[in-house]
């Protein structure tokens, strides 16, 4: 039976379960990728979980997130995690290497190999014909354990590209009309496959892109055919023997199906404050803006930088426009300075930032009250730039820099004729930097490795398993589309307490409801926790589980939503938070804030249940009425939570 490279990945690595679209799989993972804001939980985690050395073909560790050291907590967290990847056997990349996503797909990505990673955006790997997921940490530290990564066996949403991308658009406009037809929620339960002649025009750093911000669609992950492309991008890394073709059978077929047509896309921007929120950038050129900012991991590769400085070169940004330049990698950086690109940037205008994510995770560069910023990162969530009332556009790195020179928003089209256009190559022998990252030790010096933890690194709460009833306060309720940066914020306000969960936790849903710690707290001590009601595609975005985990310490026991995000509901189950689907979505506006749910007879409801979920009524005590409610939890996912969550129930099994 010809199969799409979605099928073939998946069938390769299948050790559980049936392809059938909804039904539960479980997959052999190959790699893993952590980095700093949610790595330090998954190390804690594997001590808690008492594991001996990783199971894995390659685990990385990246340092790309938390890299302002205003005090002791971000470099105490530095070391704890070189030393843990000593402990456990995993590879180490310093503060200043880069983000994680494009010094992997430089360093350690290759065809055909399942990726896990610990932060939303892993799936830009698929960029290379593997098949990359992102998780929760504790989904990420048992894959490390040698445990399958479980989820809902996905459908496949063919996109077919044709045609060629004309001057002053490229692959991020792509993306963004992907978002204005689909919004945030369009790729939900799906693996978007790109296929067709097009493919041919893009670069292996252009599908980065794509594939990066198709979790902003809530795909379930991206992929695209391992080509002569990918093996060109792997032999300019020095690392030719780890291609091998992957492609579609002639005869292929997809459960869903689009076309993009490249020749017809068009400088696009993603307004405030979502992804979704597309319009094509002739529909708002004008505004005044205070700043451009370019990089990030998507837009990572070298055109990216050397667009933008080809585009200033001669010129000087206008001087009300803070121009911020965010290089991806060292090895990015290395190069746009021995190609003279990086002179031209600096006599442009710009401001160069270390190699890391920084101001896309709110880590410096936030932008002024009530001014428009321009950025090419890959998510716009209200606050998440550092500034409360923030108005952060998704744009090109094309139109970021037009509008830099401008200082208002400004189609790139308009600066001058198509022959113009800078069109730039890849270096064709890029200076290679690879030996800043750090290897892991032999198992008998890993075994000898003490784990070096600083003052703020606290060892994870231990949480109780799901008793048969819970009478819970209905703490908030939320529309549509809350994001996992508005349940815990990112930032530099906030991060630094990653490691330390009883801090941390004061910031949950501080973005939304201020009173939120202290009502939950007061909850917690008077009876059985509380429970959140959400709308659609609630906990959208990072993959954080620190927006489960914080919440659950504060006493969270069931949040009840119209729809969740995949990553976020895996994440509430692996710590003992009960997730449910109101049967009916009008039930939604039936429940308020402050009204008293009563769930009763748990243990036999969820035994009863079948391998794809089963129903469950709930008692709305203040208004005398009865909700029915659904969950689609495997029977493994009920023994989760009856254990508390996935520690406690990998523990044994270790």
């Amino acid at each position: 039976m010809a199969e799409n490279v979605a099928q073939k990945l998946i069938r390769s690595h299948l050790v559980e379960g049936e392809m059938t679209p909804g039904t539960e799989i479980g997959l052999r993972i190959d790699q893993t990728l952590t980095q700093d804001a949610t790595g330090t939980m998954v190390m804690l985690e594997l001590e808690a979980m008492g594991l001996d050395r990783v199971k894995t073909e390659l685990s990385a560790q990246y340092v790309d997130h938390n890299l302002i050291q205003e005090d002791y907590k971000n470099p105490d967290d530095h070391l704890f995690l070189r030393s843990a990847c000593r402990r456990f056997g995993a590879w180490y990349s310093r503060p200043g290497n880069g983000v994680s996503h494009p010094v992997h797909q430089e360093r350690f990505g290759k065809p055909g190999k399942t990726l896990v990673g610990s932060d939303s955006h892993t799936p830009a790997a698929g960029a290379l014909g593997m098949l990359a997921l992102g998780a929760g940490g504790i989904d990420v530290a048992m894959a490390m354990a040698g445990e399958p990564l479980y989820l809902k066996m996905p459908e496949v949403w063919g996109v077919r590209l044709t045609g060629e991308l004309p001057p002053w658009v490229s692959a991020k406009d792509v993306v963004l009309e992907m978002l204005r037809r689909h919004d945030v929620d369009g790729g939900l339960g799906r693996i978007i496959e790109y296929h067709g002649p097009g493919l041919d025009t893009l670069s292996a750093m252009d599908r980065h892109v794509i594939a990066n911000m198709g979790t902003e669609l809530g795909a379930t992950t991206t992929v695209f055919p391992s080509d002569d492309e990918v093996r060109r991008f792997l032999a300019s890394q020095g690392r030719e023997d780890d291609w091998s073709e992957i492609v579609a059978d002639d005869g292929a077929t997809y459960d869903h199906h689009e076309e993009i047509d490249l020749g017809t896309v068009e400088p696009m921007i993603a307004m405030p404050s979502s992804p979704g929120n597309v319009v094509p950038v002739t529909e708002v050129a004008g505004e005044p803006i205070y700043q451009a900012y370019v990089g990030s991991s998507a837009n990572p590769g070298f055109r990216d930088f050397a667009v933008a400085a080809e585009m200033v070169a001669g010129h000087q940004v206008d001087d009300r426009v803070s121009f911020d330049v965010n290089p991806s990698s060292r090895q990015i950086l290395a190069n746009l300075a021995a190609s003279g690109h990086l002179g031209m940037l600096i006599a442009g205008g710009a401001r160069i930032h270390q190699a890391g994510c920084n101001g896309c995770i709110g880590m410096g560069q936030a932008p002024a009250t009530d001014s428009i910023s321009l950025r090419t990162v890959p998510r716009n969530f209200p606050g998440r730039s550092g500034t409360k009332e923030d108005k952060v556009c998704l744009v090109s790195p094309e139109t970021a820099t037009a509008s830099a020179l401008t200082g208002v928003i400004t189609d790139p089209r308009t600066l001058g004729a198509d022959a113009s256009y800078p069109r730039v190559a890849e270096p064709s022998e890029p200076i290679l930097v690879t030996d800043t990252l750090v290897p892991p030790p032999s198992p008998e010096e890993s075994r000898a490795t003490e784990l070096e933890k600083g003052p703020n690194i606290v060892s994870l709460p231990e949480f109780p398993g799901l008793p048969d009833r819970l009478e819970l306060p209905v703490l908030l309720h939320m529309g549509d589309d809350v994001s996992t940066d508005e349940i815990m914020p990112a930032g530099s306000r906030v991060l630094p307490f990653r490691s330390n969960i009883p801090a941390i936790s004061r910031f949950c849903f501080d973005i939304l409801d201020e009173t939120y710690y202290d009502r939950a707290l007061a909850a917690r001590e008077a009876g059985d926790g509380h429970a959140v009601v959400g709308g659609d595609n609630y906990g959208q975005g990072s993959s954080r589980e620190h927006a489960a985990l914080a919440p659950r310490f504060l006493g969270l026991r069931a949040a009840i939503a119209i729809g969740f995000a995949r990553i976020h509901w895996q994440n509430l189950v692996n710590f003992g938070v009960l997730p449910l689907t109101f049967a009916d979505p009008a039930d939604h506006a039936r429940v308020a804030a402050g009204d008293v749910l009563v769930l009763e007879g748990l243990h036999a409801m969820l035994a009863a249940s079948g391998d794809d979920g089963g129903e469950m009524m709930v008692a709305n005590a203040t208004q005398g009425t009865a909700i029915r409610t659904r969950h689609v939890l495997s029977r493994r996912q009920v023994e989760v939570l009856r254990e508390g969550g996935v520690i406690g129930w990998i523990r044994g099994r270790l």
